[in-house]
């Protein structure tokens, strides 16, 4: 079997700089797994034989930018035509801490397949685009089962961000009617209180992959089922997740308002200041009548659906009709009244006349202009 696509193509100079130089250079993980799979490829990782000081001497030799981005993990990154690309060296475990591992270089591109997490990720192909696969990955990736490489709780082990990125790829990649992988699910069950170790950061961007998958409600029901979602959003409901995305309809998924959906407490995920920000309007707005309208008004056109959506999934019910019309109506509504319309008024009666008025706008549906509030 054999890759292709314009991908490839365009990284067959880095791949021939290395080939015509007596070196493997093959393409990995997720550019084959995305391929195969027919799903877009962003980034080219390229594995070698070749030694990170022997990567940067031919790049250079050939013209071709070589940026020393993780030298003490064997990466380098060439840049062609503006295109950045990740050669790493075969590489081994010597020695694994949970959060990060001491590697030694290898010339063998079977103990680089065998630290890899996932068998869909430890898929190789060469420069012509035939399928190499060390691990039986591409039967993984054609049943769309993700399974760990080797013993799922020697993986997890090495780094406990994989329980996470087991979940994310389960949403991501994974066959919800085939079910989850039995073994893989009881690693993560048991390796949970490792996920302690991991900082916020790296929980946080993990979770917002996961979120934004078509449909992360099984796989989330599954990290719930193992108590991952407690380790990482304590007090979460995963069932009001299933409900949000059956409402969203072909809306285009948003980490925040499935954030908003499960509910909890997102102290283990670093939130931006905005997110946060965004989540406490949000959460105030929930449990109020507030209807579509006012809501785009007071919250903005993104957030407010996102309300409507949620309290939606929390009712049990679906949104008014015409709502998303509503949102965007109110969402352009411009309050007539600046504070330089009341020169009488001044300091806290000025903010109290301010808000009186702006309620007798917004009960008028957003009609009175700025003559008829004042009479």
């Amino acid at each position: 079997m054999q890759v292709s696509g314009p991908w490839l193509e365009q990284a067959q100079p880095v791949l021939q700089l290395l080939g015509k130089a007596g070196y493997q250079a093959l393409v990995v993980g997720g550019c084959v797994r995305n391929s195969l799979m027919d799903v877009p490829v962003s980034d080219v990782d390229i594995a070698t034989d070749a030694r990170p000081e022997t990567v940067i001497a031919l790049a250079e030799a050939g013209g071709i930018r070589a940026v020393p981005t993780g030298l003490v993990h064997g990466t380098v990154t060439l840049v062609h035509d503006g295109q950045g690309y990740e050669v790493t060296t075969f590489r081994r475990d010597v020695e694994t801490h949970g959060r990060h591992a001491t590697i030694a270089f290898s010339t063998d591109m079977a103990d680089d397949a065998a630290r890899r997490d996932f068998t869909m990720n430890a898929i190789y192909a060469q420069a012509d685009g035939q399928i190499l696969d060390p691990l039986g990955g591409l039967a993984d990736v054609q049943a769309r089962r993700v399974r760990f490489v080797g013993d799922a709780t020697a993986r997890i082990a090495e780094d406990y961000l994989r329980i996470l990125r087991f979940f994310r790829f389960q949403a991501q990649y994974g066959n919800p009617d085939a079910g989850i992988d039995a073994e893989a699910l009881a690693a993560c069950a048991a390796g949970v209180d490792g996920i302690a170790q991991l900082s916020a950061e790296r929980i946080g961007a993990e979770m917002r992959k996961l979120l934004t998958a078509p449909d992360p409600a099984p796989a989330v029901a599954a990290m719930a089922q193992s108590g991952v979602l407690a380790q990482v959003l304590p007090d979460a409901d995963a069932a009001i997740l299933a409900r949000l995305v059956h409402l969203e309809d072909g809306i285009v998924p948003v980490a925040l308002r499935r954030f908003l959906a499960l509910g909890g407490q997102t102290d283990r995920l670093r939130l931006t200041r905005r997110e946060a920000l965004g989540l406490a309007r949000a959460y105030a707005a929930l449990g109020s009548l507030t209807p579509p309208a006012e809501l785009g008004y007071r919250l903005g056109a993104d957030l407010a659906r996102d309300v409507v959506l949620v309290r939606a999934a929390l009712l049990e019910d679906v949104p008014p009709a015409g709502w998303q019309a509503e949102v965007a109506r109110g969402a352009a509504a411009s309050f007539p009244l600046r504070a330089r319309d009341l020169p009488h008024l001044q300091g806290p009666a000025l903010g109290t006349a301010l808000k009186a008025y702006e309620a007798r706008w917004i009960a008028s549906d957003f009609r009175l202009s700025k003559a008829e509030l004042l009479t």
